[in-house]
């Protein structure tokens, strides 16, 4: 469901589109997308900055490749038989994140964006998944960082330091910024004031 529903906004906005991801357009992303389905090879630079080039040049002979449209179906139709992710409910789970933020770095590049209402168990799968990229993110804060979650009970230490900030947002909200959205995540941040401007200057992320 999130593959269509990303789908439907890359068709919606066309390939000149603006994205929060620096320098993509919606072009930039879906060729991103299909090769991430569709090129094993390409897989590692996603994780292993020394493999990054293999990454960008697929993905640029993914966008070469196929006109804007084609890759947005290519997209919809999900990764090829011999995929793991074939299979609806596997797509779903292993793409939460991937296809969340995206659909986010589309729908916030443009003006008068609100956030999504997320049903409970889309949030509290997001919460999950933020417990685990959120320690990856902040791994290296010059602080402590602890997150709540806003909409429920929810509490954890990301990072422990001397100082400690606290971020306060929904599940959907402390990923996107904890992916480097900060400028278009709704997240309070709490804590001394010398505190939070060394978190906010650290500007740390995935």
């Amino acid at each position: 469901m999130q593959r269509v529903t990303l789908a439907d906004l890359l068709d919606e906005v066309g390939p000149a589109q603006a994205t929060l991801c620096d320098g993509w357009t919606a072009h930039d992303l879906v060729a991103h997308l299909v090769t991430r389905d569709r090129v094993p090879y390409a897989l590692p630079g996603l994780a292993i900055n020394w493999l990054h080039g293999v990454t960008v040049a697929a993905e640029r002979s993914t966008m070469r490749g196929d006109t804007y449209p084609n890759l947005v179906e290519i997209f919809r139709g999900g990764p090829p038989w011999w995929h793991p992710g074939r299979v609806g409910p596997v797509d779903d789970a292993t793409n939460l994140v991937e296809f969340f933020v995206h659909h986010e770095d589309v729908r916030r590049a443009r003006p008068g964006w609100e956030r999504p209402l997320l049903d409970a168990g889309t949030q509290l799968a997001l919460w999950r998944s933020f417990q685990l990229f959120g320690r990856a993110a902040y791994r290296r804060s010059a602080v402590g960082v602890i997150a709540e979650r806003a909409d429920g009970p929810g509490r954890v230490v990301l990072r422990r330091g001397a100082g400690n900030v606290t971020l306060v947002g929904d599940p959907a909200e402390l990923l996107l910024f904890a992916f480097g959205r900060r400028d278009h995540a709704v997240v309070d941040i709490h804590g001394d004031n010398g505190v939070v401007t060394a978190f906010a200057e650290d500007r740390v992320s995935l």
